[in-house]
């Protein structure tokens, strides 16, 4: 652990233990921030904090004053691509296994406790000593995460939705014990009064473990959920860190030894052989190929590389062998640098305030204020103790948040349920708050707009030239190519002739102009026009134009030759899929502005914009991956607040930064888990549904939550008047409840646009 204490200004990231809420997170920021000479950044979503620090101030200290306002602290260890020899491997649910017990205990508990109080029927001779025994264990440890959260914020003049849980619990829970030992409740026989009558009672013969078990089971059912999403956080750095390659081939003395890429150091030179992955940054020394780089770069278009040209590790040698010279390794490398960028992104991501505290935060107060006051007044009534408590109890208990325990659960779960029957998977409740305000919308072009691989487009023949011959004698002379771009022409060509390509005869691959054999007879040419100027042939005008056209439109235009002769000229893109013009015209009737942002230049842009309706002054190109973050971050900087679409690896940063992430389900893990929602049919219309099904959703969840504390709040005056009988609390705690999940329950009629 540091424990320098220099004056020069320092950073540190922090692990945070013990947050419920995000009002957790800003208190923690709040203690940081009012040290001399610090500047703090905590988020709730990732539990880190990032903490700028100089003078006196050091590592230990900052440590302390986190402990000190109820939380734990330490320096978090860093990511790693691979468990460290003999370390344990470690699995985020593990973390999650005392919450997950903790709900476990509590459902199976509660379930009977509800059933007994709910149906007279189950209500034998002592029910309630049964439902005391169950609900027990349910308040006391199931609960005790909110018991021991409530605690924290009281010492610190706090009060949110943990309060508010365990107020309402305890409440009920304190008032039943004292009803089943001390007053009539105990009774053998006793059954709940089912008169609807508004009539003043000592309260000694009711009894509210299920307001007390149930709610806690809801409630831990809503925070296992949202914390399991929430561990997620950090999964985009380790599938950036695993694309990367494990083992690697280096060259030694003459001698090819295989290492773990660990131990690869720069200046090595190292192996790279065709449909390899190159294990780090470096230069070739030898050989000629072509670079798959679209997963990190977002470059459609294969990159030719020879001697003297850089490489980037984790990109994938489509071509020949390489031997490449390392220059940067580990945390120098281009791959750590994206992972740094995620992790940068996450943390600066402001976490969304939740509903319930927001509410909470002024109603608890409110709620014990009241109780107090109603204590007060029965007893300077002369109305004795006994009528003056059960009167003061009845307002914490009626306040108990039955229905604001499923407000937000059912909700989420009908609507994520919803969506995941739509290929839209939604990732926790925080994130539909970010839908309501989003006004921009940033489409990545590879993968998102556009297919993401080379599809063969057109076909330019010269007079008197079959399109048929063409397809089948370019067709099987690329087949026995490993090239990316001749992988398309070959695939073409068996999809539009719809059988079987010819073998070629003396296949030779010129590096870097394209590829000659003997097909059916003919020798033939496929490649750049300079390879038919090296046999002396010429594009005819027709073709000449076409290759023109094509290229100012942004595509690859592939030149075809036999007998002597160029006979025509093929086009070759990432082609743009077919639903991405409706996309784009749904997006904008939400309200958006589409932005297409992209690596590949400038043409291929402005062409892809023109197909699927993008306005031109909208179209970002030629941009590298660590500058996408860094285009979001301006946008922001407008005032805008943005949506960001992406699938590669390249766009994990963005996703991150972005106040909302779409990730396409058929992209990356690294950006599946870098977005807030997935989109699993890889149309880009999903993205117009997601976002209406999470602003339906957020807008499910607010009214859920304006009448789960409606219907409470309505049968306050009765409980301060000592007027609240059993029927009347359980037909308010019930109703609210049955009115939240139909509420919710409506979520099931949402349809993705036509």
């Amino acid at each position: 652990m540091t424990t320098s204490t220099t004056s020069a200004p320092a950073e540190v990231e922090l692990a945070i233990g013990g947050m419920t809420c995000a009002s957790c997170a800003a208190r923690v920021e709040k203690k940081l921030n009012r040290m001399d000479g610090v500047t703090a950044t905590v988020n709730y979503a990732t539990e880190k904090a990032r903490v700028h620090y100089a003078g006196d101030v050091s590592v230990p200290e900052l440590i302390a004053t986190v402990e000190a306002t109820g939380y734990t602290a330490r320096e978090p260890e860093p990511v790693r691509a691979e468990p460290a020899p003999g370390a344990e491997p470690t699995d985020a649910a593990d973390e999650l296994r005392p919450l997950r017990q903790r709900l476990v205990t509590a459902v199976v508990l509660a379930v009977p406790v509800i059933a007994m109080a709910m149906v007279p029927a189950l209500q034998f001779e002592y029910w309630q000593w049964l439902s005391l025994t169950l609900a027990a264990p349910v308040v006391t440890y199931a609960a005790w995460p909110f018991h021991r959260a409530a605690l924290t914020n009281a010492r610190h003049g706090a009060a949110t939705m943990d309060t508010l849980i365990s107020v309402g619990t305890s409440a009920a829970f304190l008032w039943s014990l004292w009803a089943l030992f001390l007053g009539t409740a105990g009774t053998p026989g006793m059954t709940h009064p089912f008169e609807l009558t508004v009539a003043r009672s000592d309260g000694s013969g009711n009894i509210y473990l299920e307001a007390a078990a149930g709610v806690t089971a809801f409630i831990l059912a809503g925070r296992y959920f949202e914390a399991r999403s929430k561990r997620k956080a950090g999964a985009a750095l380790t599938a950036l860190l695993e694309l990367g390659a494990k083992d690697v081939t280096v060259v030694r003395g003459g001698r090819e030894e295989r290492i773990p890429v660990g131990e690869l150091a720069a200046g090595d030179r190292f192996l790279v052989r065709p449909g390899e992955k190159i294990a780090t940054d470096g230069t070739v020394v030898e050989g000629t190929s072509a670079v798959d780089a679209s997963m990190l770069t977002g470059e459609s278009v294969p990159v030719e590389v020879g001697v003297g040209d850089g490489v980037t590790g984790a990109t994938l040698n489509a071509g020949g062998r390489l031997v490449v010279e390392a220059t940067r390794v580990g945390a120098d490398t281009q791959l750590a640098r994206m992972a740094q960028l995620v992790e940068d992104a996450q943390n600066g991501k402001a976490a969304a305030q939740r509903l319930a505290d927001r509410v909470s935060g002024v109603f608890v107060p409110v709620v014990i204020a009241l109780a107090l006051a109603t204590l007060g007044f029965w007893i300077g009534n002369g109305s004795g103790p006994t009528a003056a408590f059960t009167a003061a109890v009845a307002v914490l208990i009626i306040a108990c948040p039955c229905a604001l325990g499923l407000a937000t659960p059912t909700a989420l779960m009908v609507g994520t349920g919803r969506g995941a029957q739509l290929g839209i998977l939604i990732k926790g409740p925080e994130v539909l708050e970010s839908t309501r305000k989003v006004d921009t919308v940033v489409l990545d072009k590879t993968g998102t707009v556009t297919t993401g691989r080379m599809t063969l487009l057109a076909v330019h023949c010269a007079d008197g030239t079959e399109e048929t011959d063409v397809l089948r004698l370019a067709g099987a002379l690329e087949h026995s190519s490993e090239h990316p771009i001749a992988r398309a022409v070959a695939q073409g060509a068996l999809e539009r002739l719809g059988g079987t390509l010819p073998a070629p005869e003396d296949f030779a691959n010129v590096p870097g102009l394209g590829v000659q054999g003997v097909v059916d007879g003919h020798a033939v040419l496929v490649g750049r026009e300079r390879l038919l100027s090296e046999w002396a042939m010429d594009l005819p005008a027709d073709l000449a134009r076409a290759k023109s056209e094509a290229e100012r439109a942004g595509r690859t235009a592939i030149a075809v030759a036999w007998d002597g002769e160029a006979r025509a000229v093929l086009e070759v893109a990432d082609a743009v899929k077919e639903s991405s013009p409706e996309a784009v015209a749904r997006l904008r009737a939400l309200g958006l502005t589409p932005i297409l942002l992209t690596g590949d230049n400038q043409a291929v842009a402005a062409s892809v914009a023109r197909e699927v309706g993008i306005d031109p002054e909208h179209v970002v190109a030629e941009v590298l991956p660590q500058d996408k973050v860094d285009v979001v971050k301006r946008l922001q900087g407008e005032g805008r607040s943005v949506a960001m679409v992406g699938d590669g690896v390249n766009d994990a940063a963005a996703l991150a930064q972005a106040d909302l992430g779409l990730a396409m389900g058929t992209g990356t893990d690294a950006a599946i888990e870098a977005g807030d929602l997935t989109l699993v049919r890889g149309d880009l219309r999903a993205a117009a549904d997601a976002i209406r099904l999470a602003r339906k959703t957020l807008g499910t969840i607010k009214s859920n939550l304006f009448w789960a504390f409606a219907y409470n709040v309505a049968a306050l005056p009765l409980a301060a008047a000592g007027l609240l009988n059993p029927m009347i609390a359980g037909a308010a705690m019930a109703f609210s409840s049955v009115f939240v999940v139909g509420n919710s329950l409506r979520l099931r009629s949402f349809r993705a646009a036509d």
